[in-house]
């Protein structure tokens, strides 16, 4: 008993440590985060941070899905979807702590019973949430470790799941300083879905128990593109290079590598993509000032196209546009961004090239080990583009590794569910 007692006074104490840091943290932040917001949004901000989010008034059990900002949002889409799709009475709210992954869940998440930012994490906050969505199920994306919620959504008697979890190096290590408080933490989690073997190590060792953690998979894996090639594509003549969600710095590189493969292949066509829509113009006045034949994709006709850019100022076409190409470019990846999602083109078999910067998908990894991606440098890129496109036995290797790849580590999202489904009572 005076064990269990001084475990129990010890705990105590490391939330009543944890809960005045934050707090003396919130008041140091708090102003600038109140007023980074636009006027019309800091009332609804200030109202849902401190706990009063909207109740859901429909019969059917609710899962509360914290997706921290765009990124997560992003891999939570297909799960909610299929969740949604299997279980129609389910219903579904969405918090984030960022504007914009308050915006992309609103535009791409129809159908969800309420988005919100995640209150404050402070016991009478999380208290007013709970009160008011009373959730059966609290679902953590990625890699949201947030010891209030946790402590007060398990004192309330709901489930607490984390889904596609990762453990970046560095917040591993910073974890680790903190073990003691971490175990007591992480023994309050009901299951740990991590997405590879190395992530569910770093949880345990963090001390999440071991019979909680299990490896699931990456949910980017599981992605759903249109099943038909754009009728434009009919149009191409020749080789195509698609360069996908380009940023500045690295159009100027590939239309440089592009004009220097001309010189060998005369009917080489280029498809580029920009990320943002605001930059179109920009990225067609690299072309006019590069002098390369272009047209733009908002104005093509009925011509053949041969030896010729092609600019995709178009919005969500582009996942159907790696269908076209013979080589992908990921864009992002030769600036330090991260990279962008080199599954869309593997997803079509294509060989992916991929710049220096994929950091935020480390799988490329396994792309690279598997002979399904190839790595490139911006010195290097016109030799490996003109590797690819002189040996379509090699083309066709590389993409058909690349889809094996996707479709052996595809699921992620049905494991998932079944967890979930493992906590729900419908």
């Amino acid at each position: 008993m005076p064990s269990s007692t001084a475990a129990s006074n010890a705990l105590t104490s490391m939330r009543l440590l944890y809960s005045l840091v934050y707090s003396i943290a919130l008041a140091c932040v708090f102003p600038f985060e109140y007023s980074k917001r636009p006027r019309s949004a800091r009332k609804r901000w200030l109202r849902e941070k401190l706990g009063r989010v909207r109740p859901v008034s429909d019969a059917g059990p609710l899962v509360w899905v914290h997706a921290v900002s765009v990124g997560e949002v992003l891999a939570a889409e297909a799960f909610i979807k299929a969740l949604k799709k299997k279980h129609p009475a389910l219903e579904v709210a969405v918090s984030t702590i960022t504007d914009t992954g308050q915006e992309v869940a609103r535009s791409r998440l129809g159908g969800l019973s309420g988005v919100f930012y995640m209150p404050f994490d402070m016991g009478f906050t999380m208290e007013r949430a709970i009160a008011a969505l009373m959730p059966s199920v609290f679902i953590i994306m990625e890699t949201e470790l947030w010891p209030n919620a946790i402590w007060k959504m398990k004192g309330s008697g709901v489930p607490v799941v984390m889904l596609n979890g990762r453990i970046s190096g560095s917040s591993f290590k910073g974890y680790r300083k903190v073990r003691p408080f971490m175990r007591k933490v992480l023994e309050q989690v009901d299951a740990f879905c991590m997405q590879d073997e190395e992530y569910a190590r770093r949880m345990v060792e963090m001390g999440a128990p071991p019979e909680k953690v299990r490896v699931t998979g990456n949910f980017k894996f599981d992605i759903s593109l249109p099943g038909e090639k754009p009728q434009w594509g009919a149009l191409l003549r020749g080789p195509v290079v698609v360069a996908g969600s380009t940023h500045r710095g690295e159009e100027a590189m590939i239309i440089s590598a592009y004009e220097s493969l001309k010189a060998e292949f005369e009917d080489l066509n280029l498809i580029i993509a920009p990320r943002h829509p605001e930059r179109f113009d920009e990225v067609e006045g690299l072309l006019r000032e590069g002098r390369v034949p272009y047209v733009r994709r908002s104005n093509l006709g009925d011509s053949p196209i041969s030896g010729k850019a092609v600019l995709l100022d178009t919005m969500g076409e582009l996942s159907a546009v790696y269908s076209l190409g013979d080589v992908a470019v990921m864009g992002g990846s030769f600036i330090e961004h991260g990279g962008q999602n080199p599954l869309e083109p593997a997803y079509w078999g294509k060989p992916v090239v991929c710049g220096p910067h994929m950091e935020n998908f480390p799988f490329v990894r396994e792309f690279y080990e598997a002979v399904a991606a190839v790595e490139a440098s911006e010195g290097n890129l016109p030799a490996v583009l003109r590797d690819l496109l002189s040996s379509p036995e090699r083309r066709g290797a590389i993409g058909a590794a690349a889809a094996d790849l996707l479709r052996k580590n595809s699921g992620a999202v049905k494991r998932a569910i079944e967890v979930v489904e493992g906590f729900l009572r419908f």
